[in-house]
């Protein structure tokens, strides 16, 4: 699997989202200066994300955007199958792909179905919340080994 700039742009704008939930709705502009996204580009990602029911947006000058359901109910497989479409490393090994010609195909390739019901099951495990957490932690190492 390789991570699309989109995927990666979307992830990074939820972890924004996530951060400063609580805090009302995120200006798109806030969100592309402190993630390096650019603006127009996450338009798009964020509409995407709002129809797969992730983010609310808020019209508006006291508008913006903001999570759609609790960060710890978000996975970070839901995030990349709405934002990049299937994760499969070989179509035939989609749920959707299972009829007799696709399996006769795929039945051959048994290895690559384990390594995708892997990488799925420990991309669902993962939540929104978590990578929230896992980057606080990194930044609070980072202002340990800077004072040091």
């Amino acid at each position: 699997m390789l991570l699309s700039t989109k995927g990666d742009y979307g992830v990074r704008a939820m972890i924004d989202l996530a951060k400063h939930a609580g805090e009302g709705p995120v200006q798109r502009s806030e969100i592309a200066r402190r993630r390096q996204i650019p603006e127009s580009y996450l338009d798009h990602l964020l509409a995407q994300l709002r129809r797969a029911g992730y983010v609310r947006s808020t019209r508006g000058p006291s508008g913006g955007h903001e999570l759609a359901k609790p960060a710890g109910d978000i996975s970070l497989l839901g995030l990349l199958e709405a934002l990049e479409g299937s994760l499969a490393p070989l179509g035939c090994l989609e749920p959707a792909a299972g009829d007799e010609a696709s399996e006769a195909i795929c039945g051959q390739n048994w290895v690559w179905q384990e390594i995708y019901d892997s990488m799925r099951a420990r991309l669902a495990s993962v939540s929104l919340a978590e990578l929230v957490e896992h980057e606080r932690e990194h930044e609070r190492q980072a202002v340990i080994t800077y004072n040091i």
